[in-house]
């Protein structure tokens, strides 16, 4: 029995009545490759109701925040019913605490998914007609979970008119690959876009009644009780006997205190952990009159947690140092005056000052100045980047995600010798670094392979650990020894075979190598890709933008007989000049340049992409084709004379890629661009063949022979040209057969075939949202060199973590046969409290982990 919740999810374009739509056809695509996505299918409307997109998936491989992440990034949106809301929050020490606060949350009615990660970031969605925030902030307060901040996103209306209700319900279910629990989605259409809102409290993170130390506090206290007891009972002679004892009960009070309030949540939801074993044993030493004993259990496991949740205080710190490297104020023009004001007030729009050597306040473009800039914050890039003033102030107004990177500003970075302004495109809240902020500290829900292995072991483990003590109560039954000898072996085993050090020891690493990543302008989203991307052995590359720098050049302007090069060139600006992608913005700089004064571009109307192969326009009354050859000739669209064919052909020949203008009936001519491959490309691909990259390929939309010219100069073995954007999702596919694949592109584009890969890794994303939604792992900075590294980085967090699993389960092995025969409670929590510890250890060496190569 498992269950299912129906969700609607509108999708972009109103009245879709089948799959066949294409804006659907690329959402199935990029959900149904998904790890954990059962089936993804399209159902048709119900009376005078529309059509939805239903996706049944395992939540324990794929959290519903992944799903809202490629259904946004696809062009769609999770329902207004459903919020999605993330809180930072205290009272959250240690791996249990958090799984124990997530299945709390996950049990309330109307809770989608929760996730809370040992960062102390909690994320939830939730249905709002069945849940809502005081609801949830009452449930985390009786847990002794404080929040200190939080984000909601959602719809303020309710759902549209003719919206069906959704409901939840439970029902039998089954699929092909067994366990897990789904969860079912439903879309329909609809064109609303999200909207945010925030509700921000503000407080000092504390642990207790003590402050943040209070668990190391406590912990202490138990020893010194413990140790003055255990010397008034062996050395102090004369003394009372309840006085030793009170030392002890007064010991077991302060190094149980957290952990009976963890084991009376676990038992309010019916679950047997950790903590539960370390009270029944302390209880049956106390029972056998052994207090010393029993409090020194407490007292070492207890400081194990401690230390424990001191220790990952390193890896969180990491982490929330990236969200102070903003300003808190910005020098703003307005209304002719400069003034000072919050970051959190500046709009879109706003012209800010930013002095030498001064941090950015915002995301935007430089308008007046010329500076170098540190965007190590961000990017991971060790050297300044030089910067300079957008060419059009007013295309970049209307196209911020398009301007050039040596005219983009982040937020956060810091300012060289030269002042500057920037206009704003983005608010505070969503600045490239307050997004990388949020995405790594949500990145720990993303549990990878071995985690979600290590979860389930733990679940079946204690229980058979409980029956195993239950059974060794019995052994003076069978062996001639006394109940007392029998009940203290059990109570031995109940610590030995407790599996703490198996409970932090992935996400200990993963939290580590994630924090590692975004510390180099690498951005993670979870142990699944983390993990995922060290086992590669094959990649493959986009052309465009990834192996090459992204920004053609016409290199050849071949007019047709009896045409004029001033009319083909006006007739290709008039189109081009209205669109982002990056042959269009090569096209419409460089012909403004050829034509100068002469340039008279008529008036377009009606523009359309024809994905993957051009765009057509109106001019004048008739139709404009601008794109490759393989464009003309189908569809309804005229083929083209023999002349203009033989140019392109020649200009193909030499590496050229190609963009053929007609306009009604006359070939207007053919325009040759050409894009500089990176000089930094040659050098990372042969850094991942050393790291253990066995096959790379570059698939392309351009020929085959402008393909395989990129591939030679870079160093490539295999190109595949001539692919339209749905042939790269099937070659994609192709790869996945045999091995585990990553595709590597800019992320709008290629989002299909990411979505399609083992792992998608988007270049350049720190200026594109979209990049930022659908990767898996984004290098924000538009540099190759950081590929490897990150792959580099994988594969030691997965060495790290196997050695964690090694250690955790190898000291079980031992000392649960060693307790069985006679070894100590004592030596027992020490060996299991210091192998915990050694695992934390271990994964904290990934925050210092350094480039295997400089090259």
């Amino acid at each position: 029995m498992t269950t299912k919740l129906r969700l609607d999810i509108p999708v972009l374009l109103p009245n879709v009545e089948d799959a066949n739509d294409v804006c659907v056809r690329r959402l199935i695509d990029e959900i149904g490759t998904q790890a954990g996505v059962v089936n993804v299918h399209v159902r048709p409307p119900r009376g005078a109701g529309v059509s939805q997109l239903c996706v049944h998936y395992d939540t324990a491989q794929l959290p519903f925040g992944r799903i809202r992440e490629i259904v946004t990034a696809a062009g769609a949106k999770v329902s207004e019913r459903y919020a999605h809301i993330v809180w930072k929050v205290s009272g959250i020490n240690h791996q249990r605490r958090a799984r124990t606060v997530s299945d709390h949350l996950q049990r309330l009615p109307g809770v989608v998914a929760a996730d809370v990660a040992t960062t102390s970031s909690v994320h939830i969605d939730f249905d709002r007609q069945q849940c809502d925030i005081p609801k949830l902030t009452a449930a985390l307060k009786s847990l002794g979970v404080k929040i200190l901040d939080q984000t909601v996103a959602a719809e303020n209306s309710p759902p549209a008119e003719g919206q069906e209700d959704t409901h939840d319900h439970q029902h039998s279910h089954m699929d092909g690959e067994g366990g897990g629990d789904h969860k079912h989605s439903h879309a329909h259409g609809s064109s609303h876009a999200e909207h945010g809102g925030k509700d921000t409290e503000h407080s000092h993170e504390h642990g207790g009644m003590l402050g943040a130390n209070t668990e190391l506090i406590f912990s202490l206290l138990c020893g010194a009780l413990l140790g003055i007891g255990w010397v008034i009972e062996r050395f102090v002679a004369g003394m009372p006997a309840w006085l030793p004892i009170t030392c002890f009960i007064s010991a077991y009070f302060f190094g149980g205190f957290y952990t009976i309030r963890e084991a009376v949540d676990n038992i309010r939801l019916k679950r047997f952990e950790i903590d539960t074993l370390m009270l029944v044993a302390a209880a049956g030493a106390a029972a056998l009159g052994s207090w010393a004993e029993g409090a020194l259990l407490l007292f070492l496991f207890s400081l194990g947690h401690a230390l424990e949740h001191y220790a990952m205080g390193r890896a969180k710190r990491a982490i929330e140092a990236l969200a102070k490297l903003a300003p808190e104020v910005a020098s703003v023009r307005r209304d002719g005056q400069i003034t000072e004001i919050r970051v959190e007030e500046l709009r879109v729009g706003d012209v800010v000052l930013v002095r030498p050597n001064e941090r950015l306040p915002a995301d935007g473009f430089i308008v007046v100045g010329n500076s170098a800039i540190n965007q190590a914050p961000v990017t991971g890039e060790s050297i300044p980047v030089d910067k300079r003033p957008v060419d059009d102030v007013d295309w970049a107004r209307a196209r911020p995600d398009g301007v050039p990177s040596d005219s983009k500003a982040f937020a956060g970075t810091i300012n060289g010798s030269g002042a500057i302004e920037i206009e704003v495109t983005r608010r505070s809240s969503e600045s490239a670094l307050a997004r990388v902020v949020k995405m790594v500290s949500e990145a720990e829900t993303r549990k990878s392979a071995t985690q979600r292995f290590t979860d389930k072991f733990e679940r079946v483990s204690v229980p058979a650990v409980l029956a195993l003590a239950f059974l060794l109560l019995f052994a003076w039954v069978v062996v001639d020894e006394p109940f007392r000898d029998s009940f203290y072996r059990a109570m031995a085993v109940l610590v030995a075979a407790s599996p703490c050090a198996l409970a932090i020891a992935t996400p200990s690493a993963v939290l580590s190598g994630i924090a590692r990543a975004a510390r180099s302008g690498v951005l993670i989203k979870g142990g699944a890709p983390l993990e995922e991307l060290g086992s590669l052995s094959a990649i493959a590359f986009d052309k465009t933008g990834t192996l090459t720098e992204g920004r053609p050049r016409i290199t050849d302007v071949i007019p047709a007989e009896g045409i004029a090069v001033e009319e083909l060139l006006n007739v290709a600006l008039a189109v081009e000049s209205q669109s982002d992608h990056p042959l269009a913005t090569a096209i419409t700089r460089d012909a403004k340049k050829h034509l100068g004064s002469s340039q008279n571009p008529p008036n377009a109307l009606d523009i359309k992409s024809l994905t993957g192969r051009g765009v057509t326009a109106t001019i004048a009354g008739e139709t404009v084709w601008i794109g490759k050859l393989e464009m003309f000739g189908s569809d309804d669209v005229p083929a083209l004379d023999a002349a203009t064919i033989s140019a392109v052909e020649k200009l193909r020949e030499n590496g050229r890629t190609t963009m053929v203008v007609r306009h009604g009936q006359r070939d207007l001519g053919t325009i040759g661009l050409m894009d500089t491959p990176r000089a930094d490309a040659k050098g990372a691909l042969q850094e991942l063949r050393e790291i253990g990259i066995t096959r790379m390929i570059m698939i392309s939309g351009d020929h085959q022979k402008v393909a395989d010219a990129v591939a030679s100069e870079v160093g490539l073995d295999e190109a595949w040209g001539n692919l339209m954007p749905e042939d790269k999702v099937e070659a994609i596919r192709k790869l996945r057969q045999t091995t585990k694949v990553a595709m590597v592109g800019d992320g709008v584009n290629d989002a299909p075939a990411m979505a399609n890969s083992t792992v998608g890794i988007a270049m350049g994303a720190a200026g594109s949202d979209v990049a930022l939604e659908t990767a898996d792992l984004a290098l924000m900075a538009d540099d190759l060199k950081n590929l490897p590294f990150a792959v580099d980085l994988s594969r030691h967090t997965r060495s790290v973590i196997r050695q964690n699993v090694f250690i955790s389960l190898g000291v079980v092995a031992f000392l649960v046969p060693a307790t069985i025969f006679g070894l100590s409670i004592g030596v027992a929590v020490a060996m299991h409290e210091g192998s915990t510890l050694i695992v934390v250890f271990n994964a904290l060496r990934l925050l210092a982990y350094s480039r295997r190569s400089t090259r």
